[in-house]
């Protein structure tokens, strides 16, 4: 993974996503739709040359940080934003509990 300093994760409202610039290139994304207090994760996706390298993890959580840090709850439609709360208990609560038994939309 490149230095964590050179990665940066951002909300692009006009965009409706979250993304994820590695060296200054867009390296993912995570789009949403906003309702008041939610914020609905649809779908993340990493650029093939940037995959495998833990870029995924840090834009969810950087999604995350920014959802908490307005006040909002977040419903993971994503099934990457899903598994990712599941497996990082710091972010369980910024989800409704009938959210969190939602099982996993098949592909």
């Amino acid at each position: 993974m490149s230095d964590q300093s050179a990665a940066r994760v951002t909300d692009r409202p006009d965009r409706s996503r979250f993304e994820i610039t590695v060296d200054g290139v867009l390296a993912g994304f995570a789009e949403y739709r906003r309702s008041p207090g939610r914020v609905v994760i649809t779908h993340t996706e990493v650029d093939d040359a940037h995959q495998g390298q833990g870029w995924a993890g840090r834009l969810t959580a950087g999604a995350l940080d920014a959802v908490r840090a307005e006040g909002a709850l977040v419903t993971p439609l994503c099934e990457y934003t899903a598994a990712y709360i599941g497996k990082h208990p710091q972010y369980q609560d910024l989800v409704d509990d009938g959210d969190r038994l939602v099982p996993p939309r098949s592909s």
